[in-house]
């Protein structure tokens, strides 16, 4: 199978790189994470790129596109640690929604105007909804208890998959501070980013970011595809997003010194994200269960006549 992006999917993510970049950088977070967490403004400006209805079909008013698509632009949620529940609503909520069959607030979620929080029985909190509110490690996230029973298992692979394309992003965002901290930081008269201890580290997590990120395209061309072992592409992309988001998340506290745990350091924006991403729709330890289990029960057959049929 042929997994390369095309160009078209680069240059949208792109586009939507510089676009967050533009309208959502740390001060930005700084500004909500004392005042409230959301603004109206940045939910219309997502709604005005047409991004609520990327998945939406053209005949409610969204652009039709695939799962491989959301997944790049979740991954570049991630990279800007975006606060607003866009892929909350419009990658899992969306298709989810047309697996149900269930088009009627299709359009009103492409126009903006409903968000779509989601309950499943693998968390015990919903994102952005109503009742009693929780408080969470990232501090702009809105959680809120949630008594829902739903285990569908599409509902869980959408959001474990857009939960590591995220982290993917988050963690390419950590890199690019550590490696930006390290050029500017002196220590015995040179920079500490030229250290070969600080490179191998960064090094390490660079490699750990860039092997992460086919798993995660790879998952979302097979939940899209509806192919049988999609569960288990899924859960691998969780596995190896969380791997990724975690060890950048520590190196680049250590580049930083004692100082990145602080408020004072933007690093611990996207640290804290990492933290409630890694443990949202299922654990590190759920999903490598759900591996093991198609590997060892033979349902998801190993070695290089599968891996490369």
């Amino acid at each position: 199978m042929d997994m390369l992006l095309t160009e078209d999917q680069l240059a949208l993510a792109e586009t939507i790189r510089d676009y967050l970049a533009g309208t959502h950088g740390p001060e930005v977070l700084r500004r909500l994470d004392a005042d409230g967490n959301r603004d109206p403004a940045i939910w219309q400006g997502l709604v005005d790129m047409g991004l609520t209805g990327l998945l939406v079909p053209e005949a409610q008013g969204g652009l039709g596109m695939g799962l491989v698509d959301a997944a790049l632009i979740a991954a570049e949620c991630g990279r800007a640690c975006l606060a607003e529940p866009l892929v909350d609503t419009a990658f899992v909520g969306v298709p989810w929604l047309i697996m149900q069959g269930k088009t009627g607030q299709l359009a009103d979620i492409a126009a903006g105007t409903v968000k779509l929080p989601l309950a499943h029985a693998i968390n015990p909190w919903v994102a952005d909804g109503e009742g009693t509110a929780l408080k969470s490690v990232d501090p702009l996230r809105n959680l809120f208890v949630s008594a829902n029973d739903n285990n569908d298992p599409y509902l869980l692979d959408l959001a474990a998959l857009m939960s590591a394309a995220q982290l993917v992003g988050l963690a390419d965002a950590m890199l690019h501070q550590a490696v930006e901290y390290g050029k500017m930081r002196t220590q015995f008269g040179q920079p500490i980013g030229a250290f070969q201890a600080i490179k191998h580290q960064l090094a390490s997590c660079a490699v750990a970011v860039e092997f992460a990120k086919p798993v995660v395209w790879q998952a979302a061309q097979a939940l899209q595809d509806g192919r049988g072992s999609a569960s288990v592409h899924v859960s691998h992309a969780k596995v190896a997003a969380t791997d990724a988001a975690m060890l950048t998340a520590e190196t680049a506290i250590q580049v930083h010194g004692a100082m990145g745990y602080t408020y004072e350091v933007d690093l611990h924006f996207w640290m804290k994200r990492s933290w409630a991403l890694a443990g949202a729709w299922g654990t590190r330890a759920f999903h490598l269960k759900r591996i093991d289990e198609a590997v060892l029960g033979g349902t998801l057959p190993i070695g290089p006549e599968h891996t490369f049929a």
